[in-house]
């Protein structure tokens, strides 16, 4: 802390470590932080913040966090220099290349690269340089539902429709936790406070969830529901809006009548059966979303990571297409930020292509160019052509993230080479042969370019950084730029083209390509001395620029060819299918409990564990159970347990709780940091273990290769 001092500076912030974008006020003096508090005049988040926000000054100044690069020995780690690093990772990529075709050298990344402007500008050209299709990232262990179901039915993964919060009548939330989150893919700080202002206008909060979340606790209604029944409850209640003549659509919407005989075969007595809600709620709720004058269907993490993701995620957006609430004020609507993503991936061909069984080992689809994560492990340990052989590992820790860790870990541990860029020697840097870390969250810039693109209001904000970089270090698009240039020379064509990329946007670096973005886009314009949008006009409103409420656009905005909406997709009328032949699959008689995740507030990546502040306290990984499933089990509060799956077994406290719905089980993602090699300091002592030793990577949904992170069979079991 500081003391005495009458030089304390504030420097106004964006958070990046999670969705909700708070705006920050951080006092600093002679490069220490003083202070983190909310920004009560951000256009965006008004004042709200979480404490995770406070914590950033942790991350600055841990001495965990790696300054300059490493280089494995035999004898441990060793400190190099910038070149060395980087030379030497570009030769032995290139090597792997040369020995085993483009295909052997994967990559993969992790979730906070999606906050990360520089690096969404920066990435693509080291992945064309690398020219492998053995790419993997968070996608298929988040959002891929989303993105497919975006793709086909508007014709962009990027063209979000957004739930307008704060001027819906009726709010329905399944298999999300907004008020915890932030809200995922609807970026809205401070939901707590616009669930309490949705209620004073006279609206309703409705929560599906196997357990009553802290959104739940706020809401009007909570109805529990077994883990993957999702997809029946929603077959129910579109089912019962056409029995009572309820759907009202828009004109540019086809496939009508297709869509309406492919779902009829699924009963209301099915719907009631295989979710776990009665008949009597689910006409109730479909007739409640139908008849407000505004309503919202959203699911995310829930909805998505399940055996059913795709057709759920799906079947959300057809219930806001069918009840008017699409592209309408209250309903679902779509941002248009400073920086257009949709029409960027327009621009760039990259929509959201989606393929059919591709993959080596499992024959999986790919989606945006991306293989599922569940068949990393297996493409490293198969043998074969094109067997993975290398690793580039972006902002990731998929040995915590990923199903089956423990496999992956395994597999890790045969690669001839892995470089990881990352701040820490986590769970999967250890594996590394190279680790290359780039300036910390305080010494960046920051625009939350992809975070914009999913937001309750068009705003824009960008942040200064606060700190100088120390000891050389790279900003992250320094190092992917250095790392492209070196790996897309094979010739001396390709060599002479990529001195001039390089010579071009070293100049203009990740501001001058965010600029240039912020000029082409919808507030900005290309002539000099035009009072639009630029980054100049950004740093000149440290608190960000408010561009107002979401409006509709529909259909002009489709991306569709003709501006139309197919509601019935073949991916889906497979998927109906399946879904009809799997109503007779035998229960697990062994593994006779569901487990879900669970999002702390406190947390959201594993290297969060590492700040003192924000584990301090009781244990946060810990096991919710029913108190009769505890009873039958006998578990009481506090004990430790064996969970055990297919795949694994761990020790955990259970936590007895009403919150829970019989048969299901509840443990946070991202903990467990006891491997050997691990230097996370504060985060190897705290309790519990990682929830992915025990998610099983052949369990996944086949329609879009989604994993499996909620609903998995397990036991629990007294020591």
């Amino acid at each position: 802390m500081l003391k005495n001092s009458n030089n304390i500076k504030k420097h106004y912030r964006t958070c990046c470590l999670c969705e909700a974008m708070c705006g920050l006020v951080i006092e600093h003096d002679e490069g220490l932080v003083s202070s983190i508090k909310a920004d009560a005049d951000d256009v965006f988040s008004k004042g709200h913040i979480c404490p995770k926000a406070v914590a950033l000054q942790d991350i600055h100044n841990d001495p965990d966090r790696l300054r300059e690069p490493l280089r494995r020995t035999s004898t441990g780690w060793e400190t190099i220099d910038w070149a060395t690093a980087l030379d030497e990772v570009a030769a032995k990529l290139k090597a792997t290349r040369d020995k085993y075709g483009a295909d052997s050298v994967a990559t993969y990344l992790g979730n906070p690269n999606a906050h990360h402007y520089d690096t969404l500008l920066f990435v693509d050209p080291l992945l064309k340089a690398i020219a492998s299709k053995n790419r993997y990232s968070v996608l298929s262990t988040d959002y891929l539902p989303h993105g497919l179901a975006c793709s086909l039915l508007f014709g962009n993964q990027l063209f979000f429709p957004v739930p307008d919060i704060d001027h819906t009548d009726f709010f329905l939330c399944i298999g999300a936790n907004p008020v915890v989150s932030g809200g995922s893919l609807m970026s809205a700080p401070g939901m707590a406070k616009r669930i309490k202002a949705l209620k004073q206008r006279g609206g309703q909060l409705v929560v599906i969830d196997p357990r009553k979340t802290e959104t739940a606790k706020l809401a009007d209604k909570h109805l529990f529901i077994r883990p993957a029944g999702d997809v029946w409850l929603l077959l129910g209640v579109i089912n019962v809006l056409f029995d009572n003549d309820l759907v009202a659509y828009p004109s540019f919407i086809k496939g009508l009548d297709e869509f309406k005989q492919a779902i009829s075969p699924f009963s209301l007595e099915q719907a009631a059966q295989h979710s776990g809600i009665s008949e009597d709620d689910i006409e109730s709720l479909a007739l409640s979303f139908s008849k407000a004058k505004s309503a919202i269907a959203y699911g995310r993490v829930g909805t998505c990571t399940q055996a059913h993701g795709t057709l759920t995620a799906w079947l959300i957006c057809v219930l806001n297409i069918l009840t008017g609430n699409l592209d309408r004020v209250g309903g679902v609507m779509f941002p248009l930020p400073a920086v257009d993503l949709a029409q960027l991936a327009k621009w760039s061909g990259n929509t959201g292509h989606f393929a059919a069984s591709e993959s080596r080992v499992h024959g999986l689809p790919t989606f945006s160019g991306e293989y599922s994560v569940v068949s990393m492990a297996d493409e490293m340990l198969t043998q074969g052509d094109e067997q993975v052989k290398a690793l580039l590992c972006l902002a990731g820790n998929p040995v915590l993230s990923i199903p089956n860790g423990e496999k992956l870990d395994r597999a890790l541990e045969g690669l001839d080479f892995i470089v990881s860029i990352d701040y820490y020697i986590n769970e999967t840097s250890r594996h590394a042969d190279i680790i290359l870390p780039p300036a910390g969250p305080l010494e960046r810039p920051h625009y939350s370019l992809g975070v914009h693109a999913a937001a309750t209001r068009n705003t824009a904000k960008y942040s200064p950084a606060l700190f100088r970089p120390k000891d050389n270090a790279l900003q992250e698009w320094q190092i992917l730029l250095e790392l492209s240039t070196r790996l897309g020379s094979r010739s001396y064509l390709q060599t002479f083209t990529s001195k001039l990329q390089y010579g071009f946007f070293n100049r203009l670096g990740a501001d001058g390509v965010l600029d240039l973005l912020l000029r082409l886009g919808p507030y900005g314009s290309l002539i000099p001395g035009v009072n639009k949008v630029n980054l100049a006009t950004l740093k000149k409103s440290p608190h960000g620029v408010d561009y107002g409420a979401l409006k509709p656009c529909l259909p002009d905005k489709l991306f569709t060819q003709d501006k139309s909406i197919q509601l019935l997709h073949p991916v889906y009328a497979e998927g109906l299918n399946k879904l009809a032949a799997s109503i007779n699959k035998p229960v697990d008689k062994q593994f006779n409990l569901l487990l879900i995740g669970r999002r702390d507030l406190r947390s959201n990546n594993s290297w969060m564990h590492n700040s003192r502040r924000l584990v301090k306290g009781k244990p946060r990984c810990s096991l919710h159970i029913n108190p009769s499933d505890a009873e039958r089990l006998n578990i009481s509060d506090g004990q430790t347990v064996t969970l055990s799956s297919r795949v694994g077994s761990g020790d955990i406290v259970a936590e007895v709780s009403d919150r829970m719905m019989e048969g299901v089980v509840s443990m946070p993602h991202g903990w467990g940091h006891r491997r050997q090699g691990v230097q996370l300091s504060v985060a190897e002592q705290t309790k519990g273990i990682s929830m992915n030793d025990l998610t099983d990577e052949t369990a996944f949904d086949r329609l879009s290769g989604v994993a499996i992170l909620n609903g998995i069979p397990v036991s629990v079991a007294t020591k």
